[in-house]
């Protein structure tokens, strides 16, 4: 399934590269300390802030919506700022999760939030808030957006732990040259410190992780619910009968718990899908040669100026916890390109997303093929 291409948001008249004081700045309050902090540096820098809360699941209790809504509505009251509530659900449903449900059934594993944030919070909401007057909106990422006449630069967050342009990557023009990321300056623990000192009653709050959708339950039992799995053999490469799996889905390339093979030798790893004969291949060990690769292709590319970029100095990530790969790229033509990269790299998996990167600049990326 391919990826929509963003459609170009409603922008406000004003055509300033940097905010000015009185500008009226639309913030996405999640219920969380980063956006309540960037809604209040906003405020605090003399723009008139108006918060939103976007509620994107009908099922409060996988995704603590209802617990969140209050949160952000309390720091709002703190703040002293107007909040709006607003339903994205059905946005949700039919641009978020049908791919989302769509790549599980084709046997690839997908990046819900990568695309929530170019189809949702970007787009969706931006939508939104211009309509409702705003020359700027912000949110709570840890990225940095740099204004040129040339146009908008994603720069990474200025924390490394806690950096977020990968999920940003996808962004267009459009969408990213009226957003503010006020926390992307910032290490966490100020932010924390911040909230606290101004006695924001999400300061301790722990950080959201994970699919809000799925919440607390188990992956295998959530994604059940939506598609059927059909059992079939797990095999080595050379065709030997190692043991059953429940369905090609429940699987991604790497994985190692929940196989439940037995007997000796080193641990059995996911290797790769034959989804035509559905047959689960696996091998024994973290370095098998099946589990690597030197060259990644890339489809579905977005780049943040509109062109595939050129040259020297790039560097991908192909997950988003993994230091930057040098890399040399080239452009295979329909929105496509190959990495070639100096050193074999692990369970690269299909369906997860290339990003890449020169310096501290995100230049987009597409999806592993």
């Amino acid at each position: 399934m391919s990826l929509s291409q963003p459609v170009s948001p409603l922008l406000p008249a004003s055509t300033a590269l940097a905010p000015r004081p009185g500008d009226r700045v639309v913030v996405g309050l999640s219920g969380g300390v980063d956006s309540a902090v960037s809604a209040m540096l906003l405020r605090d820098q003399g723009f008139e802030v108006i918060g939103v809360f976007m509620k994107n699941w009908e099922d409060d209790a996988a995704c603590n919506a209802r617990e969140d809504l209050v949160d952000a509505a309390s720091v709002a009251d703190c703040l002293g700022i107007e909040i709006d509530a607003v339903n994205f659900s059905a946005e949700y449903q039919q641009r978020v999760f049908a791919y989302f449900l769509a790549e599980y059934q084709a046997g690839r594993t997908p990046n819900p939030d990568i695309l929530c944030n170019t189809e949702i919070k970007f787009r969706a909401f931006l939508e939104h808030a211009f309509a409702l007057g705003a020359d700027w909106v912000a949110t709570g990422h840890y990225a940095r957006a740099r204004r040129s006449p040339a146009g908008t630069e994603l720069l990474r967050g200025l924390d490394t732990n806690k950096d977020q342009s990968y999920f940003l990557h996808r962004l267009s023009q459009a969408q990213i040259r009226r957003v503010l990321f006020p926390v992307g300056e910032l290490p966490k623990p100020e932010v924390r410190a911040l909230a606290r000192a101004a006695g924001l009653p999400v300061h301790a709050k722990r950080d959201s992780t994970g699919i809000c959708f799925i919440g607390e339950r188990p992956f295998r039992e959530f994604l059940g619910r939506y598609l059927k799995g059909q059992p079939g053999p797990m095999q080595t490469p050379q065709g030997r009968v190692v043991g059953e799996h429940q369905g090609l889905m429940f699987h991604t390339l790497g994985q190692r718990q929940g196989l439940g093979i037995g007997g000796p030798g080193e641990p059995w790893y996911v290797a790769g899908k034959d989804l035509e004969r559905n047959v689960l291949i696996v091998v024994q060990g973290h370095d098998h040669p099946a589990l690597l690769c030197q060259q990644v292709e890339l489809e579905d590319c977005a780049w943040i100026n509109g062109s595939t970029p050129t040259g020297a100095g790039l560097s991908a990530r192909l997950r988003y916890r993994q230091e930057d790969l040098a890399c040399t790229l080239t452009e295979l033509g329909a929105g496509s390109v190959r990495l070639q990269f100096g050193t074999p790299q692990w369970a690269v998996t299909p369906g997860q997303f290339g990003v890449l990167y020169r310096g501290e600049v995100c230049l987009g990326g597409g999806v592993i093929r």
